[in-house]
């Protein structure tokens, strides 16, 4: 007994010793990740600089953004040779549509060169009155102001609501990267794949036999009763009223290029955003040919400023709107959007939106808003841009809009949110975007509007500010937060406020900015290089 109570304090000083340096240690980890900030552990640099993505148990992960912009990203908007210069008349109070509108179809009238562009309508300093829609429908053309200052170049809207500059052809297009339904007389392989996760650039068909590299497809995921039930989205009820989310038998539609395949594996030049399992297609997912798109292409609209009279009125009235393009590589740039209404609508693919400013003094009138910025079109860039205004959504999608679709060093001054807004928009990037007095919401809107129900998933905040984020995880789906300032707002579904708050997405190093700074652009630039960076003027 002497002997074993000889020993115990040495035990007793062993046991404090190693409790006192397995502390330390503890502390010392704990301090080096306090003193370590800045690495998500969705994202984040490896030991070879490369990027590192953590995947779910079914291989989801956050997509590769870098294909959203004018020609997939990456590449530098053009600068096309002035064919046509406009100057404005004498007279303040003539109609200058028509004087724009003839320099414009000159210069389509022209033959296109070898880049695919005929030319350039410049507008001289001053003010142009215009009471109707001035129109660019054939490809190769652009609209060019003298700059977007009071001394620049400015369309004057008046007259009758329209909108102030419209750039398509007007042809009946597919239904592209949203909701649509299925035509007659379309070559469609079955996708054989059990589970596609989201992020994906390959999947396996039945037979492969008649589609070829460079093809344009679509990848289609039809809604069924069963994934609407696993979504809780067949309970909408509004005033008493059932309520659609989106119809069974609808198509989700994602539209990409063929970039190879082996035996009957497809793989893609861009990522598929949503993932597709079979125990909600019944197994009906499918990829369609689609090299029939016959979109505007190489179009543009830079440097001018464009205003309307103050619109205090509902959205829902007859408006003033500002632009709407509806193209493939196509752009608008340096342009300043005053007193418009429900400003910029894209369509299409493939498009950059740079050094956009919309700036609305007048207040919206009703709890129904306007959207600033719908940027409804895949691979869409918005880069430099930003609204100011109160009771606005500053940015909404339409319904099943497919990304990628980014908004990049962004500013929004007043109380609007951002939101995927309807009826699953899937693949958003908000990346270093500021709202400090506003919001960012990836929500279940319940019965709001029509029954928008999820309205976006696969989305993200990078490295953002904001006052708050509603930021929900739809079933078998991730919306993720990410290095950003901002309180979390958890909210039940609309009109169910007795019922508990929806579970949060991913809060990743929440109010702690992260590594990489930018993400569309450290993706951009792993798959092209710094050049890349430079073409879209970082």
């Amino acid at each position: 007994m002497k002997h074993i109570d000889s020993r115990i304090p040495r035990v007793k000083m062993a046991l404090m010793l190693f409790l006192l340096l397995t502390s330390t240690f503890v502390q010392a980890k704990a301090s080096k990740k306090d003193k370590d900030p800045g690495k998500s552990e969705w994202i984040y640099f490896g030991a070879d600089g490369k990027l590192v993505y953590k995947k779910s148990a079914k291989g989801d992960r956050i997509m590769d953004f870098s294909h959203a912009g004018y020609m997939g990203g990456g590449v530098a908007l053009p600068d096309v040779t002035v064919k046509v210069t406009v100057k404005p008349p004498g007279d303040v109070n003539a109609d200058c549509t028509a004087l724009i509108q003839a320099a414009i179809d000159k210069v389509s009238a022209l033959p296109l060169d070898k880049n695919g562009f005929r030319g350039a309508v410049l507008l001289a300093p001053g003010t142009y009155p215009c009471a109707k829609t001035i129109k660019i429908t054939a490809d190769g053309v652009v609209l060019r102001g003298s700059g977007k200052s009071e001394n620049g170049s400015i369309i004057a809207m008046n007259g009758e609501k329209h909108t102030a500059v419209i750039l398509s052809n007007g042809l009946n297009q597919r239904a592209g990267n949203r909701l649509g339904n299925a035509a007659g007389n379309e070559k469609t392989v079955k996708i054989t794949d059990k589970y596609i996760p989201a992020g994906s650039l390959s999947f396996n068909v039945a037979n492969a036999a008649g589609f070829k590299v460079g093809d344009n497809v679509e990848i289609r995921k039809p809604v069924t009763d069963k994934w609407v039930s696993f979504m809780h989205m067949d309970d909408l009820v509004r005033d008493g009223k059932a309520q659609t989310w989106i119809k069974t038998g609808s198509l989700l539609i994602t539209e990409r290029h063929i970039s190879a395949i082996n035996g009957n594996k497809i793989t893609l030049d861009v990522p598929l955003v949503d993932s597709y399992d079979v125990n909600y297609t019944n197994d009906e997912t499918t990829m369609v040919l689609a090299n029939d798109v016959k979109r505007l292409k190489q179009a543009g609209l830079e440097n001018l400023r464009i205003v309307s009279p103050p619109q205090a009125v509902n959205h829902t009235k007859a408006l003033y709107y500002a632009v709407r393009l509806n193209g493939e590589d196509c752009w608008m740039k340096d342009l300043d959007l005053m007193e418009t209404m429900e400003s910029v609508g894209t369509g299409g693919r493939r498009i950059t939106l740079q050094r956009i400013a919309v700036i609305r003094k007048a207040l919206h009138d009703g709890a129904s808003k306007p959207a600033e910025f719908a940027p409804n079109a895949g691979q869409i860039l918005v880069d430099r841009c930003s609204v100011e205004g109160d009771n606005i959504w500053y940015v909404a999608l339409g319904a099943g809009q497919t990304g990628p679709i980014v908004f990049l060093n962004c500013n929004f001054v007043g109380n609007g949110r951002i939101e995927g807004h309807q009826r699953w928009s899937t693949g958003m990037l908000l990346d270093n975007c500021k709202a400090p007095n506003g919001g960012m919401d990836f929500k279940n809107r319940g019965s709001m509007g029509s029954g928008h129900g999820w309205g976006t998933a696969w989305s993200v905040a990078w490295n953002c500010e904001a006052g708050s984020y509603v930021n929900q995880i739809p079933p078998g789906t991730y919306n993720w937060v990410i290095g950003s300032k901002g309180k979390s707002m958890p909210l039940p579904r609309p009109f169910n406020n007795a019922g508990p708050a929806l579970p949060e997405g991913i809060f990743d190093a929440q109010n702690t900015r992260v590594n990489p700074s930018s993400l569309y652009l450290a993706q951009l630039e792993e798959r092209l290089g710094k050049q890349a960076l430079k073409a879209i003027g970082y």
